[in-house]
């Protein structure tokens, strides 16, 4: 069972996946509510992760207005009950193994995000070739078949469509640790054309990819692992759409997500001291495609 779920963090996620859902259908708000009997305030506040007692009748009439599989509906409508009986305490989250594909926690919050600043010490999952992606899952998941293997590789591919989208592209600021360069996925083949596409993929106007290299030493003295900051841009009236949520990948044990403002901002501020000993980026496209060449043999 999850430890210390935020109700503000499930309200969220709740309203983020009935709203993909209702767009999905080609609902407008106005239309999905009249078919429910909610006011179009209510079914707003409830996308909008707002409603602090969301109503699991609400919440299963609106999967079946949306055509939802059977399970799914389960899962949100247990979702809202989690949402209504959490307490606010400490804002941080640890959630570990609750969610489906399609209800994922994180990749829920990075479709919705404007913006995502990440610290990395190996490639992130946006960034990852095919080869490189089947590489890691292969190794993590080695008792799969491989069946099972390819459909959690394109996944992660599919996930990729946020940074190359035409309509609002997400902003993706990458600060990646030297050492993934060096730790090979894979073999070099797999190694020389993922360094190969970082080097492209930095091209891209939303895209800022900087090394964090070995002789910049310890930030702030201190071994620090990945993070995520997810800022989900200003609405119409000039404040937040969300607030911005850190998360923190829990590797074999549970995932965490930051809310607590001081929090984000601790965070926030260690992004800053590495941008400042980070390589620049024409820098490290340079230090990508030598180690390419002269580690990886790329031709």
């Amino acid at each position: 069972m999850p430890q210390d779920e935020s109700p503000t963090l499930l309200r969220r996620q709740l309203g983020r996946f009935l709203r993909e859902l209702r767009e999905k259908q080609g609902l407008t708000i106005q239309d999905a509510a009249r078919e429910v009997q909610l006011s179009y305030n209510a079914l707003q506040r409830l996308e909008a992760g707002r409603t602090v007692n969301p109503k699991r009748q609400d919440v299963r009439e609106l999967c079946m207005l949306y055509e939802v599989a059977e399970g799914e509906t389960k899962q949100a409508v247990d979702l809202a009950s989690r949402a209504a009986a959490a307490k606010d305490e400490d804002g941080i989250t640890s959630l570990g193994g609750l969610f489906s594909d399609a209800f994922n926690m994180y990749v829920g919050m990075e479709r919705s995000a404007r913006r995502l600043l990440s610290y990395e010490v190996q490639v992130p999952g946006l960034l990852q070739t095919a080869d490189y992606a089947r590489a890691l899952i292969g190794a993590f998941f080695h008792d799969g078949t491989l069946d099972e293997i390819e459909r959690r590789v394109q996944v992660r591919l599919r996930r990729q469509v946020v940074v190359t989208r035409k309509a609002a592209p997400l902003a993706l600021e990458i600060l990646l640790d030297e050492s993934a360069l060096h730790r090979v996925v894979g073999d070099s083949r797999v190694m020389a054309a993922q360094l190969r596409q970082l080097a492209e993929v930095s091209k891209l106007e939303n895209v800022s990819l900087r090394i964090h290299p070995h002789s910049a030493g310890f930030t702030r003295g201190i071994l620090h692992s990945s993070f995520v900051i997810l800022d989900f841009g200003i609405g119409s009236k000039g404040k937040p759409i969300e607030p911005p949520v850190v998360y923190l990948d829990g590797g074999m044990s549970s995932d965490l997500y930051l809310e607590k403002p001081e929090l984000v901002e601790r965070y926030t501020e260690m992004a800053d001291d590495i941008r400042r000993i980070a390589l620049d980026e024409k820098s490290t496209r340079d230090l990508l495609r030598q180690v390419a060449k002269e580690k990886y043999g790329d031709r």
